[in-house]
């Protein structure tokens, strides 16, 4: 992404010379004059779990390691029907 920005900014920066010698002008813009791009997007917190061995539902803390462990780990026992819910009768869901 910084990248791309950069490009960007060097592009610009090149056609805006090239158009101001082709005025008689010979100005460049000052990387100081943009405004600074902000993301509003915030990344998720990545989860602290491991695959440790664990396997089934009785060994899980959580819901959210439940389905962890079945889209991370091998050799899960926890979602019978296969249905992407682990430990349904668990966890209520």
């Amino acid at each position: 992404m910084k990248k791309l920005l950069l490009i960007g900014l060097l592009g610009f920066g090149g056609w805006q010379y090239y158009s101001d010698n082709q005025t008689g002008t010979h100005s460049l813009p000052s990387i100081s004059s943009f405004a600074p791009v902000t993301s509003k997007i915030q990344a998720a917190p990545q989860p602290s779990y491991t695959c440790d061995g664990r396997e089934h539902c009785s060994q899980m803390r959580s819901y959210e390691e439940a389905v962890y462990f079945i889209r991370h780990c091998p050799n899960t026992k926890m979602d019978g029907d296969h249905d992407g819910i682990p430990c349904e009768r668990q966890f209520g869901r």
